[in-house]
């Protein structure tokens, strides 16, 4: 199968299910950081704003979301009950999905961006 070039093409090759918590993660990103562009980097879902912003993708037991580690540093006590690393944070399927947390971290992955222009 050829990997996708599109964020549909990505979001509809998984199930129904995560296709509906992949969207809202879209969602989600594009109402808080409405001038970035929607790419496929690393073969992930991608948004740009004066470089990378955050990526996204779907994996067996969770949603990854890679902010870059500012993000991950800035929001360390909020995300310490997920899996995370460096620059990358694990949302379990079996939870629910935190999306404010999802939007205020790119908000602030915005900023950080905009200062860098």
């Amino acid at each position: 199968m050829n990997s996708p070039t599109t964020i549909d093409d990505y979001i509809c090759s998984f199930p129904n299910n995560i296709q509906n918590i992949l969207e809202k993660v879209r969602q989600t990103i594009k109402k808080s950081a409405p001038e970035a562009t929607e790419t496929m980097s690393y073969q992930m879902p991608t948004f740009r704003l004066n470089g990378n912003l955050v990526h996204f993708a779907a994996f067996k037991n969770h949603i990854g979301f890679y902010p870059t580690p500012s993000g991950i540093s800035k929001f360390k006590q909020e995300i310490a009950k997920y899996k995370n690393a460096k620059g990358s944070v694990q949302f379990p399927l079996d939870k629910e999905i935190p999306y404010d947390l999802i939007s205020r971290i790119t908000k602030f992955r915005v900023e950080e961006n905009l200062i860098k222009k």
